[in-house]
């Protein structure tokens, strides 16, 4: 069994696929290690074990409404583009989505998983309740009311603490979004401008490949009250005339519609439609992340060594993300500016320039996507997260035999101290 890119090949003895959580609790209670797995689109062995793999892609459920405090409860399994087509026959919306509405709702959050938007949270931090399967296989309910501050370590969990059954997700009124794409920004405008940009629009991100001078692409996610008429050119860079992909070169049909269509929140904010493939999974993926005071800093170090980044490089796009306080979210406590790497498939490669661009990033204390590739030190990464070590109390509350311990998290710095 492969991850979505095909570069990891999952280790496990044994792989489960529960269709009720009582048949789930008795295969977390049996096992001597276990992990569990959304829809595979980590990039590395986070999810992994040598024991038993469990998958949630059957352990389905309704998504349940509360009108009145404006939630959805849904199975951990559960993929944000199909609770996005549920919400739209209600009033309600989810605050922001991720570029791929593929991805399954247990694991973005569980990662920290983002979107995009100066005023915006990761998709995290509209979680205000979970459901987990414990490593006695007892079932445990969390919130605020009943966890106080210790919910906001565990809601971004790789899973560590247990599996995610059901989410409770808070929802905000249902709108309307609109997508402009902008072409060829001259770099040194863009980071002359770089605030009044990214803040321009509900979500703004921009594509580079990293050659020359320019930034490729600019998409504009704006409510409709936000962008009036279109101009021709917008800080130099000229208004698309047709859809685009992020990579030029792609076809842009199973992109969300473009050029300035209004319609609903969940066919706009993702970058992909959810009835496409948005690519065969040729591709390997890094991010790393920045407070957004050190974003032009850290751009423009980048620049300085595109020279190794472009020849392995399919794009590079860059986001941004509102602070929170959730304990292991790369963006705890700053705003963040998101610094994305896809990659072509060629990890020995990829891997040689990690280190490049990690040192570049360093004097910024860059914090790496949870479910990408990167080579950060054990150290630099406890260092990056100050409530690690509070996470490590939960773990062991929680796993105190660390049945959900693997390579991955030993190699970023989790303790298992008894």
């Amino acid at each position: 069994m492969h991850n979505w890119s095909g570069h990891h090949t999952f280790t496990a003895a044994r792989i489960h696929h529960p269709t009720t959580i009582t048949e789930l609790q008795r295969i977390v209670a049996a096992a001597t290690h276990c992990k569990v797995l959304g829809s595979a689109h980590s990039f590395n062995d986070m999810a992994d074990t040598a024991a038993d793999l469990i998958v949630l892609d059957q352990l389905t459920m309704a998504p349940v409404l509360d009108d009145v405090a404006g939630t959805v409860t849904v199975a951990g399994g559960m993929r944000y583009g199909e609770l996005a087509y549920f919400l739209a026959d209600t009033q309600w919306a989810l605050h922001n989505m991720a570029s791929l509405p593929h991805i399954s709702i247990a694991g973005t959050i569980a990662t920290a998983t983002h979107g995009s938007g100066v005023r915006h949270g990761n998709l995290a931090t509209a979680v205000v309740g979970l459901e987990f399967v414990l490593a006695d296989g007892s079932l445990l309910q969390v919130s605020r009311a009943s966890h106080g501050a210790d919910f906001a370590g565990m809601v971004v969990h790789l899973g560590a603490l247990g599996v995610i059954t059901r989410v409770t997700l808070q929802l905000v009124p249902r709108f309307d979004i609109r997508q402009d794409l902008y072409l060829g920004l001259d770099f040194a405008t863009a980071m002359a401008n770089f605030d009044a940009i990214m803040s321009a629009s509900y979500s703004v991100s921009l594509f580079t490949a990293w050659q020359g001078d320019t930034i490729d692409q600019i998409w504009r996610k704006s409510l409709p009250a936000e962008i009036g008429d279109v101009p021709d050119t917008w800080y130099g860079a000229t208004c698309a005339t047709s859809a685009m992909h992020p990579i030029a070169s792609v076809n842009a049909d199973p992109c969300t519609t473009q050029m300035g269509v209004v319609g609903p929140w969940h066919l706009r904010l993702p970058h992909f439609k959810l009835e496409f493939t948005p690519s065969n999974g040729e591709e390997l993926q890094t991010e790393y992340f920045v407070d957004r005071r050190d974003a032009v800093a850290a751009l423009q170090a980048l620049k300085s060594i595109q020279h190794l980044i472009a020849p392995i490089l399919h794009i590079s796009e860059i986001r941004t993300i509102a602070a929170d306080d959730l304990w292991l979210s790369m963006h705890y406590q700053r705003d963040s500016v998101a610094l994305h790497f896809t990659w072509k498939k060629m990890w020995p490669q990829v891997k040689e320039v990690l280190p490049y661009i990690e040192s570049a990033l360093a004097p910024f204390a860059p914090r790496a996507h949870w479910g990408k590739l990167f080579v950060l030190p054990a150290t630099q990464i406890q260092a990056a997260y100050p409530r690690m070590a509070d996470f490590g109390r939960l773990q062991r509350q929680f796993d105190p035999n660390a049945k959900f311990a693997n390579a991955y998290l030993a190699r970023c710095g989790f303790e298992y101290r008894r």
